[in-house]
């Protein structure tokens, strides 16, 4: 039986990694998919709202179809706008924040503290941190590049949704159970909806503390906190970054303090006031396996499987539940014990 297992044990991990680099193979693939799958989900409730309403379902998808375009354009057209703006001062602010590194070390120097400058940089180049933010804003510009086969997509999705409950009414009894379908709907439904509320907010608070201050660009930093914050645990350090450098380089060392207070801020009470009041225990993940997806699925499908993490793990652990000789995993992956237990 013990040997039994252990090749069941190597076939499912023969199996899995064969998984993994068929998706990291086709990720291009995927990821338009992907996106456009959660798309859909968040718009089930408008839809199903707007039916409601006695709309036709085709118009009701034509209405949410357009606003999802218009939404896109809009936003496309100030990220490639601010982008090309930041990025054609970037080389200023990269030789600025070398400026600002060599002055404080001889700063330290006066203090007999002795560091050498070639090797701080070496280890330590904050130019690259200006121009990885640059790339970051880039790559938010290149995700828009698959608008149409995404909308084109979530229009096919929506449809299908509509028509879902008719068919499965159709099968009688031979229609398998719509109870998981149904709680993975509903567990990533509210996920967005909150994780969006809270993205927003957390936006819109930087944007204007950016405001006040001075930091050039409030409106795309804002942005960006808005759409890493679906990023867990280390989004919204990969936002603040290149807010606060930019703060450091235009403003000086204490307007960059106050930007970093303000992310602080928005953490700390989104993070740990907001967001847990209204999202009660969470998304049923551990907060181990929540980091743990973040590096898996950025790693296998790219910036889009880090924003997509936690529901793509939902997936996993749902059907890890449905399977009963699989279920001690999904009890691994939650964050307790059931209470039943």
């Amino acid at each position: 039986m013990n040997a039994r297992n252990s090749h069941n044990l190597l076939l499912t991990l023969a199996a899995f990694v064969i998984v993994v680099a068929g998706m990291q193979a086709a990720a291009s693939l995927l990821v338009p998919f992907l996106l456009a799958a959660f798309i859909a989900i968040i718009c089930l409730p408008p839809l199903n709202w707007l039916t409601s309403k006695h709309i036709p379902v085709s118009a009701a998808v034509l209405i949410i179809a357009l606003a999802i375009i218009v939404s896109g354009l809009l936003i496309g057209a100030f990220v490639s706008s601010s982008v090309a703006d930041f990025s054609h001062n970037l080389p200023a602010y990269q030789t600025r924040l070398q400026t600002l590194t060599g002055n404080t070390l001889n700063w330290l120097a006066g203090f007999g503290i002795s560091v050498s400058s070639t090797s701080v940089l070496a280890a330590l180049d904050p130019s690259a941190a200006m121009g990885m933010a640059g790339k970051l804003l880039a790559g938010l510009g290149n995700a828009l590049a698959n608008t149409f086969l995404i909308v084109l997509t979530v229009i096919f999705l929506l449809i299908e949704a509509s028509a879902l409950p008719h068919k499965w009414r159709a099968m009688g009894h031979d229609a398998p159970s719509m109870h998981g379908f149904e709680q993975f709907i509903s567990s990533v439904g509210s996920y967005f909806s909150i994780k969006s509320w809270v993205s927003l907010l957390t936006g819109l608070f930087i944007a204007i503390w950016l405001a006040v201050i001075g930091v050039d660009y409030p409106l795309l930093w804002g942005l960006v906190a808005f759409l890493f914050n679906f990023v867990p645990n280390i989004g919204s350090i990969i936002a603040a970054v290149p807010a606060i450098l930019l703060a450091l380089v235009q403003l000086g060392g204490g307007d960059a303090l106050l930007a970093g207070l303000g992310y602080v801020i928005a953490n700390v009470v989104m993070g740990n006031v907001v967001e847990p009041r209204f999202m009660g225990k969470g998304v049923g993940l551990s907060t181990l396996v929540v980091f743990l997806s973040l590096v898996f699925w950025g790693w296998v499908l790219g910036p889009v499987g880090m924003l997509l993490s936690v529901p793509l793990t939902m997936i996993v652990k749902l059907a890890l539940e449905s399977n009963e000789q699989m279920r001690w995993l999904a009890i691994l992956l939650g964050p307790d014990a059931p209470k039943n237990s």
